[in-house]
Formats: C-alpha cells, structure tokens, sequence
C-alpha cells in the first residue's frame, strides 16, 4: 500500500512524501541504520564546546555566582521574578505556558535551558549567539526582569562584591552613578543613561555582562537527562524490542527514514539548531513574527557579540558570526527547531504555544497551510492512524527517564 509520511516538523520538522511500506520492528537493523540510531543517544553527545567569548564559562565559583544569580528575584524591577520563574528546574527549565510571563507577557514560548551551551544561536529568532549574552536580554526586557544594567550592578555591588571578585576581580567603583540607568524602554532610565560619561557606561556595562557570563557558567553545568531511548540504545538487546516496545521502534523507524523527521531533528540533542519555516499560524490577535529575519539582524548589531568590546574571544574564534547568513526571505516567518528531549512532556508547541498537542503538530504538517509571513517549507503528506501513535510512541521515549514507568 503507498503511503505519503508526514515529518513531525512542528516540533520543527520538514515532512517528504515517500511511497513505501512502513518498516516492520520484526525486520533486522543494517549498520548503517543502527549508527544513525546510535548518534541520537545522550552517549554520542559530545563534551561541552568551549566558549571563547566567555573565559569563566568553565570556572566552577563563577558557575557558584551564576546559580544564586540564575534564582535571585531582586534582579527584576518588582522583585518577583528571577531567571527559575519561567526556566523551572523541575520542568525541564521551561514553564509550561504559551508565552513566556515575567513582569508582563512574553511574544514567544520559553525555551528549555538543558543543551543550549551546543548552539550557537539562541532564542527562537537566534538573536543571541552565546549563553551569557541570552542571559542579559531578559533582564532588560520590559515584560521579563524590565530592570537595567545600572541596577543590576549595584546589586551585584551590594549583595555579591565577594563572588564577583574572586570571579572577574575588583569590582568599578559605581559611587555616583545612579539607578535606574540603561538603554531600555523606560525614558527615564534611558535619559539617565544618556547622560552618563562614556567611562561610567562601559564599567556598568562590564559588570552586567560578567553577570551573564556567570549565570551561562552556571547553565552549562544543568545536564542533558538520560531517556529510555538512551537506555535501550546502550542496551545489548539494541535494536531488538524490550525497552522499547515494536510501536515505539516502529515510530524510530519512521522517525529516521520514510517520514525524514532526522533531516531537522538530529543527533543527541534532537535538533540542528537551524531555523525554518514550517508555516506556522501567527498568534491570534498579533502580527505576524518575522523570527530569524529579524532575530539575524539583531544579532549582528548586539553589543554582547562574540566580536563586540565585552567578548573574551578573537575575532578569530567568532566563525559562526563572521560568516551568518545575511537575512533573506528564506529567514522570514523561521524560526529554531527545538531539541525533542521531553518534548511530550511540555505542551504546548511552536514558538509561541499555537497548537497544544503532538496530534494537533501533526495534523498542521499534514495539512501543510501556507505561511502567515515568508515561504512555508512544507507540502501537503498523508499519515495514517497507526503511523501517527507509532510516532508519538517513540517520542514518549525521549522523556526524562526519572520521569517513565
């Protein structure tokens, strides 16, 4: 019987139509199957890549800084939220909710946290390309932290002078500089930091980004979980059933082949840390996101770079940046495939929590509307029932494994 396979690309994937049979479990694995199956376990992920631009990224007291940091609520204007309001450790350092929510309300999904330290773009429109740079955009974010770099130095001034020096050494002097000062949305704080001599808003600024260079050490540290996935890959009864059921290497097996989904979401961390437009619908009410269009634009003018005055890097080191794709109007509407580890456990889905299901992903990828901005890379497939559970089987298998019966 042909069949057309729909990839699960609202987890970020681009689906190929493929007249074939779906592979039985009962058949035998080739090599050449069994090593792609291999390169998607946790035990085929590489150590951490080093991070130039950060020279304390791997410096366990500055790690030690960064965690106090990372759940201090006085680094926000209302002293209610931290960086673990929306980044829950025991949510897979995500919230669960749509759109992000801090002081206000957020345009876009919380990313998890766990992996990060591989890509070398973050947030969904890549506007970051370092951890510690991510870091500090929340914290000036007017529906985030909406606190400013001014203040937080001085708090870090009041409460972590000792930290922070056996860490990046003496502290700036910040006696008559005043808070609230940054470049953010309040005119006030604006009009405040415009005033301030070149030599003051460079030493404040020194300080806020070692503040993000800290809470990046400290995220670099939060694992990867090991799965069930992982556990029946490391198994000797790989790739028979056992820990895994038929039903779920049957959805393996359309994962890595007919459906294509690996084209998208490969390797240990389920992601290729790209961006794509898969057509997703804008949310209602609100324009339409341009995401990597703008998200490549914004990064290149970041003053937190990998090339700018506050990086440890050369520019040497900085490739990634130096050689981006310029915005195109492949970029417009796209935005990056997410990591699939436990991805069943964190709905709802899209960059901006649109469809609230792994069924309703799929049915938007077989359906295969147009973009509501830029070229959608999807075509209309068919999926059949059994093929839409397999796949869903498999992706339980991708939950943490403390987490599984």
């Amino acid at each position: 019987m042909n069949r057309r396979i729909v990839a699960l690309a609202g987890l970020g994937l681009v689906g190929t139509a493929i007249a074939a049979a779906s592979l039985a479990t009962t058949e035998s694995w080739s090599d050449a199957d069994m090593d792609t199956v291999r390169g998607l376990s946790v035990d085929a992920l590489p150590p951490l890549p080093a991070d130039p631009s950060n020279r304390v990224a791997d410096d366990l007291a500055a790690a030690a800084l960064g965690e106090q940091l990372f759940f201090d609520t006085r680094l926000s204007a209302n002293g209610d939220v931290a960086c673990a309001s929306c980044h829950l450790p025991d949510r897979g350092y995500q919230d669960d909710l749509p759109l992000g929510r801090g002081v206000g309300t957020t345009g876009r999904r919380t990313m998890p946290i766990p992996g990060m330290a591989y890509a070398p773009f973050l947030f969904w429109d890549g506007r970051r390309d370092s951890l510690w740079s991510q870091a500090l955009g929340p914290l000036e974010s007017e529906v985030e932290h909406a606190t400013d770099r001014t203040s937080v130095a001085h708090l870090v001034a009041e409460h972590y002078r000792a930290e922070y020096e056996l860490v990046f050494g003496q502290m700036p002097d910040l006696t008559g500089i005043a808070a609230p000062a940054g470049p953010v949305a309040d005119a006030e704080a604006a009009w405040r930091w415009n005033e301030m001599e070149p030599e003051d808003q460079n030493s404040v600024s020194e300080v806020f980004a070692n503040v993000g260079k800290a809470i990046a050490a400290y995220e670099r540290t939060i694992p990867v979980s090991r799965t069930r996935f992982d556990d029946w890959v490391s198994d000797p009864s790989f790739p028979r059933p056992g820990i895994l059921s038929e039903d779920e290497i049957a959805g393996l097996r359309l994962f890595v082949g007919e459906a294509e989904c690996i084209n998208c979401h490969n390797g240990p961390l389920f992601t290729d840390n790209h961006f794509h437009n898969t057509g997703v619908p804008s949310v209602t009410g609100a324009a339409p996101d341009v995401g990597r269009e703008g998200g490549a634009r914004q990064v290149l003018s970041d003053p937190f770079n990998c090339l700018g005055n506050f990086s440890d890097a050369s520019p040497d080191d900085c490739s990634e940046l130096r050689f981006m794709a310029l915005p195109s109007r492949d970029a417009l509407g796209a935005f990056k495939t997410p990591s699939l580890r436990g991805v069943s456990d964190r709905p709802p889905y899209m960059h901006a929590g649109q469809l609230a299901s792994i069924a309703e992903v799929i049915d938007h990828y077989a359906d295969a509307p147009a973009a509501a901005i830029g070229h959608s890379e999807l075509r209309p497939h068919e999926l059949t029932d059994r093929e839409r559970s397999e796949i869903e089987a498999f992706l339980l298998t991708l939950l943490p494994s403390e987490s599984q019966p």
